[in-house]
């Protein structure tokens, strides 16, 4: 093999490993914009409880987060792998500070999504409970001891 030929390699080498870092990068600041805004998920206009709860579950989505995430690593184990980097710690950093922002929406999505499926049901045993239910069954039953004389 020609010098000139090995020059060539480690300069398509280098060409190659710097868009592979381009793609790393361009996956990662994808993967961010897909993400929720803070103040989609702190401000809400709902008149209840149940409508703050649908809107905070619709704003925890992460969108195409985990498949820009999924390529961003994918780059970047085959990058890491043929040592294409000259220093990755950025990266990997990012990648994983990624991956702690998408679980936490995650997790706070399924908390969420309980709630919105408790608190109805709580409301509803609320208003079928307690002094006030007992008189209105009393009451109920008033009217049917009435209606039988």
């Amino acid at each position: 093999m020609s010098q000139a030929t090995l020059g060539d390699d480690e300069e398509l080498f280098g060409e190659a490993a710097n868009e592979m870092r381009e793609d790393v990068e361009s996956s990662l600041e994808d993967a961010w914009a897909t993400l929720p805004d803070a103040d989609d998920v702190w401000e809400t206009d709902a008149d209840n409880v149940l409508g703050v709860l649908n809107g905070l579950n619709s704003a925890l989505e992460v969108g195409d987060a985990e498949e820009h995430l999924r390529d961003a690593k994918k780059w970047f184990t085959m990058g890491q792998r043929a040592d294409a980097f000259d220093d990755a710690d950025d990266l990997e950093e990012e990648i994983a500070d990624l991956e702690e922002a998408i679980t936490d929406i995650s997790e706070a999505g399924e908390q969420v999504g309980e709630l919105t499926s408790t608190i109805p049901a709580l409301r509803g045993t609320l208003q079928d409970a307690g002094p006030a239910a007992d008189s209105e069954a009393t009451d109920d039953g008033d009217d049917a001891d009435e209606d039988e004389e």
